[in-house]
C-alpha cells in the first residue's frame, strides 16, 4: 500500500511511501485486539482500594449495654458491620490488577489496531519535522493545514522530540508518541493517525522480532 507524503504546510510532497503489507494490510484479529485492550486497562488499576474491617475500626472495645433484661438485641461491640461506623463485610483490599499476554499477541493486536486505520483511511504520513522553539501555534497551524484542527490525532514520531512534545502538550485533541512505543490503545483511540515519514519505517520493521 502507498501513500502520499504530505509537507507540514499540508501540501503533497510529491513523494510516495510503502506501508508494509504484512503490518497494514493483514486480516484485523478482533480477540488479540480485546485482550490486548484488556490488559492495558486491568494494568492501570493502582489496586489500592482499601476499607476496614470489624477488627480494624477504631473503638468498639466495651460492651454496649449488658447481655440480658434490655429489651435489646445482644450487642459486644458498637464496631459490628451492622452498626453505623462499624466494619466493612468483605469490602475491597488491596491486590494486583496486573495481566500479560504473549508478545506475538500483543503485537497481532498492535498490527490489527494499524490495519484497521489503515482500511478505514484514517492514516497521513507527513515529512519529518520539528520546531524551532516549543509553540503551540507551531503545531496547531500544521493540523490546521493538514485539516487535522477539530480532529482527535495521534502524532507518531520515530523518537522523542522535546520541542515538538512540548508544542503539542496543550493540544487536547493531540496526543504524541513514539511508534515503537505506542499501544493497541494509543492506536485505535484517535480519529486519524499523523505518522511521520521516518516514523513509517519503524513501524515497517518493529514487528519483525516478534515474528521471528
Amino acid at each position: 500500500m502507498e501513500v502520499d507524503v504530505y509537507k507540514i504546510d499540508g501540501t503533497k510532497s510529491g513523494e510516495k511511501v510503502t506501508l508494509a503489507p504484512d503490518v497494514f494490510e493483514i486480516i484485523p484479529n478482533d480477540h488479540a485486539v480485546y485482550q490486548a485492550v484488556r490488559v492495558q486497562q486491568a494494568n492501570e488499576h493502582q489496586g489500592t482500594h482499601k476499607t476496614k474491617g470489624r477488627s480494624e475500626v477504631r473503638g468498639g472495645g466495651k460492651k454496649p449495654w449488658k447481655q440480658k433484661h434490655t429489651g435489646r438485641a445482644r450487642a459486644g461491640t458498637s464496631r459490628s458491620p451492622l452498626w453505623v461506623g462499624g466494619g466493612t463485610i468483605f469490602g475491597p483490599q488491596p491486590h494486583d490488577y496486573v495481566l500479560k499476554i504473549p508478545a506475538r499477541v500483543k503485537a497481532l493486536a498492535r498490527k490489527s489496531a494499524l490495519a484497521y486505520k489503515a482500511q478505514r483511511a484514517e492514516i497521513i504520513v507527513v515529512e519529518d519535522f520539528s520546531f524551532d522553539a516549543p509553540k503551540t501555534k507551531s503545531m496547531t497551524a500544521l493540523l490546521k493545514a493538514l485539516n487535522l484542527g477539530a480532529t482527535r490525532t495521534l502524532l507518531l514520531v520515530p523518537k522523542a522530540d522535546g520541542k515538538v512534545q512540548k508544542s503539542g502538550r496543550n493540544i487536547f485533541t493531540l496526543d504524541i508518541r513514539e511508534a515503537a512505543n505506542a499501544s493497541t490503545v494509543d492506536l485505535l483511540d484517535n480519529g486519524m493517525l499523523l505518522i511521520q515519514r521516518s516514523a513509517v519505517d519503524v513501524l515497517n520493521t518493529m514487528f519483525h522480532a516478534a515474528r521471528d
